[in-house]
């Protein structure tokens, strides 16, 4: 996994994002995350792909006994650190890919808009079965398929520059597409439906939940939210570990 976000161009700009800087208010598909969660109490988190840790801190404030946010940005977990004060929480620097933790280290593994950037979603998540403990939980945001694709993530727009129609191209060839994110040509990986839920499926989970997300109420009258509304942009899967 390439560490873009440790660039420093990248991140001026990833900063400036409204959900950089809102946290998980500003995250349209938080309500329906938040709402899918177990009961934190007492529960040993992992949080995949951490960012500035606001998962971490939820958990945390929501009774978790203990929580590791892991991440390959420096940058990332700087910030993660500097916003972070309970001591349940610890913060790793470290490739999801190459991540290694002892068998049913966790109760829950929870991961927001990351898996998207792994090339082999299947062997994920075959790590996470055995990283969780028996009837375990785990549960992520994931770039919808839709929104994958055709790779570019950007709208062709009518003549006054406004967004007409999002194309998909290319569904069934799973691969690593050149998407324009955040000022940079960043590269993810396109999977099917079909690999996401049947990689859960025949790896030793339960499908519990799957949501195509839409804005909270309260956002979707703000301009960034606007195409979200007519295309998903991500999905959210909670699975069980059987």
């Amino acid at each position: 996994m390439t560490v873009t976000y440790d660039d420093p161009d990248f991140f001026k700009h990833y900063q400036q994002m409204p959900r950089s800087q809102g946290g998980l208010a500003a995250a349209g598909e938080w309500p329906d995350f938040q709402a899918l969660l177990p009961d934190l109490t007492n529960k040993r988190v992992l949080d995949l792909g951490c960012g500035y840790g606001w998962h971490c801190r939820y958990a945390a404030d929501h009774g978790a006994k203990s929580v590791l946010g892991v991440d390959a940005s420096a940058k990332m977990l700087a910030v993660a650190q500097q916003q972070t004060h309970s001591p349940k929480i610890n913060y790793q620097q470290h490739d999801i890919e190459t991540f290694t933790a002892p068998p049913a280290a966790y109760d829950i593994v929870i991961s927001s808009l990351v898996l998207h950037y792994l090339a082999d979603f299947p062997a994920v998540v075959r790590h996470i079965h055995q990283w969780l403990a028996p009837r375990g939980i785990f549960q992520f945001t994931i770039e919808h398929p839709i929104f994958t694709a055709e790779g570019h993530q950007d709208w062709i727009k009518d003549a006054q520059g406004q967004p007409e129609y999002f194309p998909v191209d290319h569904y069934f060839t799973e691969g690593p597409r050149q998407a324009d994110f955040a000022g940079s040509v960043v590269t993810k990986y396109h999977h099917t439906l079909t690999t996401l839920v049947d990689g859960l499926l025949t790896n030793g989970f339960q499908l519990q939940r799957l949501i195509e997300p839409q804005p909270a109420p309260e956002l979707r009258h703000l301009p960034e939210m606007q195409t979200s509304l007519r295309v998903p942009m991500m999905l959210i899967i909670k699975a069980q570990k059987i």
